[in-house]
């Protein structure tokens, strides 16, 4: 391709304005943003902004875009999880290929049929498991392909949620309710399930699974807390506290996220007025969320490899943590420190500082950068399908563990056949 991608931009919040269309505009040569869609007037209105397109090239919603003729060569889908299967569907219809948010859809059906449908339409589809991109897990699945430490036996897994995140995210946002959105293993950890699959290489032959919420309800609110932060007499001593939170955040951290996801481009009396009306200045545990707190999840993969996963909100701080057992020695690896300890049987450790091997450590440890930069490569015929890149077809099986284990969660733990 001699001109730059066209992109269609679906959806126009955090990962859309912020994440994917600023990586863009890093890469103008390559593509540039020719429309966008937003339910949302001023973030659409920001989108423009960012990206100097024209106001008839601004749609109110994705649904209104997409009864257009194509607009473009590659659509980002960066909608609520609901909203996917039917925009991605008539993307597809439409021939666009697509860079696709996770979870692709809700349902399995809705899954397998988007997969169908852009392996029949001959179209490029990447779900945003930006996980794989990064330089810590390239480093693990490196060590783990040359054999470092023998055959894979067992894996432990733990994602870090960390407690604000869970409140921000899961209680009060926009994930908080899996009839809005999907089942909390799904949305937030079908990272994790295509992870350990791409890791390993092998694919999942069983799963049981088992978790709550705990306590995130109206049973546990302290004595006498109020319906929203702005008015509580025992705000002080609570560490969910959204004033204190959102406003110590701004004020050390400027307008990022997650503070641009209570007010769009915030400031101090924005955030005051959001936190008094909108859904993040309500008590934690006077919410209307449903997902779970903490899960663990039991998963078999071929050749008897045995994998336990936990998801947990209960944790000072945020970060992954893998650990690899195999055949000749061990992986320890801890996301947040950016660090991997090579323990080989009979020999000294060795650290390997991710640090080192990288100087991008922006979104997801640098993987949203590296994900969009090689999908629009690809998209442009630059380059070939890398073993990296989550397409469709391999990012299905992640969303049917994720599926599976939510199902046996509601069955007491039952044991899911894949």
């Amino acid at each position: 391709m001699n001109r730059p991608l066209t992109v269609a931009v679906a959806g126009c919040g955090s990962r859309g304005q912020h994440t994917y269309a600023k990586t863009l505009m890093t890469m103008p040569d390559k593509a540039v943003v020719v429309a966008a869609a937003d339910t949302d007037p001023e973030k659409l209105e920001g989108m423009r902004r960012l990206t100097g397109i024209d106001a008839d090239a601004c749609y109110a919603s994705v649904e209104e875009m997409l009864r257009q003729p194509r607009l473009a060569d590659l659509m980002l889908i960066c909608t609520p999880d609901a909203w996917h299967y039917a925009q991605a569907k008539a993307a597809l219809l439409l021939d666009y290929d697509l860079l696709l948010e996770k979870p692709i859809a809700p349902e399995a059906a809705q899954c397998e049929e988007l997969r169908d449908i852009a392996m029949a339409r001959g179209r490029k589809v990447a779900v945003c498991h930006v996980l794989r991109y990064t330089a810590f897990y390239q480093k693990i699945k490196q060590l783990l392909d040359a054999g470092t430490i023998g055959k894979i036996m067992n894996i432990q897994a733990i994602e870090q949620v960390c407690y604000w995140h869970q409140a921000h995210s899961f209680v009060r946002g926009n994930w908080r309710n899996k009839d809005l959105s999907s089942c909390m293993i799904l949305q937030k950890c079908c990272h994790d399930m295509d992870i350990l699959l791409w890791l390993t290489g092998k694919h999942c032959r069983r799963v049981s699974s088992f978790g709550s919420l705990g306590l995130f309800r109206a049973e546990n609110a302290p004595e006498n807390a109020a319906e929203r932060c702005v008015d509580c007499p025992v705000g002080k001593d609570c560490p969910y506290n959204a004033v204190q939170f959102y406003l110590d955040r701004y004020r050390t951290g400027g307008n990022a996220w997650p503070q641009n996801m209570v007010a769009f481009e915030p400031t101090e009396e924005k955030l005051m007025e959001a936190l008094r009306r909108g859904p993040y200045g309500r008590c934690v545990y006077r919410c209307d969320n449903n997902v779970v707190d903490h899960q663990v999840v039991n998963l078999e993969l071929e050749d008897g490899i045995t994998v336990n996963f936990t998801m947990t909100a209960f944790t000072a701080h945020g970060g992954r943590v893998l650990r690899v057992g195999g055949t000749m020695g061990e992986l320890y690896c801890d996301m947040r420190e950016n660090a991997i300890k090579v323990m080989r049987y009979g020999r000294e450790d060795e650290i390997i500082d991710v640090r080192t091997l990288t100087d991008d450590f922006s979104g997801h440890g640098g993987g949203d950068v590296r994900m969009v930069r090689e999908f629009v490569d690809l998209v442009r015929g630059e380059t070939a399908m890398s073993p990296t890149l989550t397409s469709i077809e391999r990012s299905v099986e992640s969303h049917l563990v994720a599926l599976a284990a939510e199902e046996s969660r509601l069955a007491d733990g039952r044991m899911i056949a894949l």
